[in-house]
C-alpha cells in the first residue's frame, strides 16, 4: 500500500470556493479502483491549509489516478483558486494495525 500525506495550502477567503472542487475530487479518487482512503482536511489553527491524506492499493493504482479526468480537474482549478505549496509524501506501508 501506499500513503499519500501532506498538506496545500490556499487563501483563506478562497475555502468557500474550493470546498466544492475539492469534493468532487474526493468523490472521484475514492470511486477508482485501489483507492482505500482519500480526503481533505482543513487545519483547525491555520486557516487556508489543508491537510491531505491518500491510500492507495500500490504504484501502478496510483499512476492511474494521474492520468483521470477529476485530477486534470482538479490541477486546472488550482490557479482560480490560488492553491499553492503542494507539499505531499509518499510512503510504502504495510497492512494497518490497531494502536
Amino acid at each position: 500500500m501506499l500513503l499519500i500525506v501532506g498538506t496545500i495550502r490556499l487563501p483563506p477567503e478562497n475555502l468557500a470556493a474550493a470546498r466544492p472542487v475539492m469534493k468532487r475530487m474526493v468523490e472521484g479518487s475514492l470511486s477508482e479502483n485501489g483507492c482505500a482512503e482519500y480526503s481533505y482536511a482543513e487545519d483547525v489553527l491555520e486557516p487556508g491549509l489543508i491537510h491531505v491524506k491518500e491510500m492507495w492499493q500500490d504504484q501502478a493504482t496510483l499512476d492511474r489516478h494521474f492520468k483521470t479526468a477529476h485530477l486534470a480537474k482538479w490541477r486546472a482549478a488550482w490557479p482560480e483558486l490560488g492553491i499553492h505549496d503542494r507539499n505531499l509524501r509518499s510512503y510504502e506501508v504495510g497492512e494497518p494495525r490497531q494502536t
